[in-house]
């Protein structure tokens, strides 16, 4: 599987955390949820997911991963 770039990857879920936290139950369908769809669409086809729930969780930990390997390369270059 093709892995999404860390900084796209991360772009995606703070976009997606951010709309999700403003959006407000009773307001309407408009411009907001199609964005969030779309967010949760690329979220998915990123992940290889099909549930955005399950896109999120997946991210994270691929997210981590980047993390893990970007300190383990720090740490083998200052030796």
């Amino acid at each position: 599987m093709l892995t999404p770039h860390p900084t796209l990857l991360r772009r995606l879920v703070d976009e997606y955390e951010a709309l999700m936290a403003r959006q407000d139950p009773g307001e309407g369908h408009g411009r907001r949820d199609v964005r969030a769809q779309d967010l949760a669409y690329t979220l998915c086809v990123s992940t290889g997911t099909r549930e955005v729930g399950q896109a999120l969780e997946t991210a994270r930990h691929l997210l981590a991963a980047s993390m893990d390997e970007a300190a383990a390369r720090g740490t083998a270059a200052a030796v």
